[in-house]
């Protein structure tokens, strides 16, 4: 679990610091949404941005990682659905493996090397 956690918290981290990191770069991004049709994509790309951001770091840290589970998913589920299913299911399995992953942690929780766990121990 831990592994698994420290890949994908990783990957989703990576995924989004150009666009944390520069201005143009998310810029950039806001007119990718506005092209596959979202709405107000000056706000939803870095809502997305920053969702994916905080994910990351929860499933590394193992923090809140439940939670973060389930907006992970949710996020990727939006990346099907309004970009991903144009490019066929090879285009949209990055996607469904997180929205997978994001439903696992959600149910199963972090793991023994977690901090979430830690909590749960220091509360029993």
């Amino acid at each position: 679990m831990l592994l698994m956690r420290l890949v994908v918290g990783g990957f989703l981290i990576f995924g989004v610091w150009d666009n944390i990191a520069s201005a143009e770069r998310m810029t950039e991004f806001e007119g990718f949404l506005s092209k596959f049709g979202f709405p107000s994509p000056e706000f939803m790309a870095p809502l997305s941005v920053w969702a994916q951001f905080a994910c990351g770091v929860a499933f590394i840290t193992g923090f809140a990682t439940r939670w973060a589970g389930l907006i992970c998913a949710f996020n990727f589920v939006v990346a099907i659905a309004m970009v991903d299913h144009h490019q066929g299911i090879r285009g949209a399995f990055p996607s469904a493996c997180l929205v997978v992953i994001g439903l696992y942690l959600a149910t199963y929780g972090p793991g023994r090397l977690a901090f979430d766990a830690w909590l749960a121990r220091r509360s029993a």
